[in-house]
C-alpha cells in the first residue's frame, strides 16, 4: 500500500525517492521534512561530510498546494559535494581517477563488486553508503505527518554506544575510538504510541506486522540485530515472568506490562510498540583493517573514505523513518488510502467499535 524506491549515489548529483500510497488530502511541507533531514545529520561523532552538505528537499510531484494529492510523490535532495565528484561520478564519458579496489571487511565492498562484475569498489560503495537513508528520513516525514492525523507520534532514544549508557561515558567511549582511529557502534530504541489493536494479521507469514518491522529494520545499513519489546530478555525467562497479563477496570481492558512491545501474533496490541536496532560500528577505519586487493590478488590495508566515528543518532533518526513507513502502511491496508478523510472516518469507526465491543 505505502512503499517506496530511493535512488542516487553518495557523490552524484542528486538523491531521489518516489514514495506511492499516502491518501490524498495531507498536508505537508517542506519546512518539517527538513527538519528531519537536519536530525539525520546530527549526532556526536559525525564526520565530515556533514559539515559539506546541509539537506535540504525538493518536492516534484504528488503534492500541490502543500497537499498530498494521492499520486506518487517524488522528492529530491541536491549532493553539494557533487561540484568535487562531478567528474569522478560522471554519467557519461570516459574515466576519470584511480579506482578503488582495496575492499573494505564488514562492507558491501568485495560481495557487491564480485556480484556485479565490477573492478571498480566505487561503483558498489557509492550506493550502499548509508547517504542512501537520506530519503528514507524524507519519505518517512511525510508518512509521519500522516500518522499524526491518525493520532500516532514515533519517537526514539539511544540506549547505548560501544557498551556503555550515559552522556558522558558515551563520549568518552566514541573519543576514544576516534583517538584509535576506530569506530563504535550501539542500541537505540524507536517508540510508537497510538497505534490500535489489530493491525497486521496472523493469518500469513508475510502479513505479520512484527515481521515488517524486524525486515524494515534489518534493511538499515550496518543494523545487524532487531529486537521486540523485551525479545532477547524474555528467552532467559519463565512465561509467567513474560506475558503481559490482561485486566479490566471500569469495562476498559488493559496491561500493566508491555514486554511483548506492543506485538502480539503478527499485530498490534494497542500498547506502544517499541523496537530495538543494534548497530554494528561503522567499516570504514582511518586506521585501515588487513585485506586484498582485487586487482592484484594482493594483500594490503582497507581503502579509507570519509566517514563517522559514531552514526548511532542518525541511524535513530533512520529507525524513526522506517517505523513510520511501516506503520502508515499498516493504517492504509486496514483503513483505505485513497483520501485523509475516509482515513480518519474508517479509523475513527474502527477505534469506537473497539471500544465498545472488547474494551480496547
Amino acid at each position: 500500500m505505502v512503499r517506496f524506491m530511493s535512488g542516487g549515489e553518495s557523490h552524484g548529483s542528486r538523491l531521489v525517492c518516489i514514495l506511492e500510497g499516502l491518501p490524498a488530502g495531507v498536508k505537508v511541507s517542506s519546512e518539517f521534512v527538513n527538519g528531519e533531514l537536519k536530525r539525520r545529520q546530527s549526532g556526536y561523532g559525525r564526520g565530515g561530510r556533514m559539515k559539506i552538505e546541509s539537506d535540504r528537499v525538493e518536492f516534484l510531484s504528488g503534492i500541490r498546494f502543500g497537499e498530498t494529492l494521492g499520486s506518487p510523490i517524488t522528492l529530491s535532495v541536491e549532493n553539494r559535494d557533487w561540484q568535487n565528484w562531478s567528474e569522478r561520478m560522471s554519467a557519461e564519458g570516459v574515466e576519470v581517477g584511480e579506482r578503488v579496489t582495496n575492499a573494505r571487511p564488514g562492507h558491501a565492498d568485495l560481495t557487491g563488486a564480485a556480484k556485479f562484475a565490477r573492478n571498480d569498489v566505487r561503483d558498489i560503495l557509492e550506493r550502499s553508503s548509508a547517504r542512501e537513508t537520506t530519503m528514507r528520513v524524507a519519505a518517512g516525514a511525510l508518512c509521519k505527518i500522516f500518522l499524526q492525523n491518525c493520532g500516532v507520534e514515533i519517537s526514539s532514544k539511544v540506549l547505548s554506544v560501544g557498551g556503555v549508557c550515559g552522556d558522558d561515558e558515551i563520549k568518552n567511549r566514541i573519543d576514544e575510538a576516534k583517538s584509535r582511529g576506530d569506530t563504535v557502534g550501539g542500541i537505540f530504541e524507536v517508540k510508537i504510541s497510538g497505534v490500535p489493536a489489530g493491525l497486521g494479521s496472523h493469518v500469513q507469514w508475510d502479513r505479520k506486522l512484527d515481521a515488517k518491522f524486524a525486515a524494515a529494520f534489518m534493511s538499515i545499513q550496518a543494523v545487524k540485530a532487531v529486537e521486540l519489546g523485551d525479545g532477547f530478555a524474555n528467552a532467559q525467562k519463565f512465561g509467567s515472568e513474560v506475558h503481559d497479563e490482561i485486566f479490566i477496570r471500569d469495562g476498559k481492558i488493559f496491561r500493566e506490562t508491555n514486554r511483548a512491545g506492543g506485538f502480539e501474533g503478527g499485530m498490534s496490541n494497542g500498547e506502544d510498540l517499541i523496537i530495538r536496532a543494534a548497530m554494528k560500528p561503522i567499516p570504514t577505519l582511518m586506521k585501515p583493517l588487513r585485506t586484498v586487493d582485487i586487482a592484484t590478488r594482493q594483500p594490503t590495508t582497507a581503502s579509507k573514505e570519509r566517514s563517522d566515528t559514531c552514526a548511532i543518532w542518525a541511524a535513530a533518526v533512520v529507525g524513526e523513518a522506517m517505523a513510520a513507513i511501516v506503520t502508515a502502511d499498516a493504517f492504509v491496508e486496514k483503513f483505505g488510502g485513497d483520501a485523509l478523510c475516509d482515513t480518519l472516518a474508517n479509523l475513527k469507526s474502527y477505534r469506537e467499535r473497539l471500544a465498545e465491543d472488547f474494551g480496547l
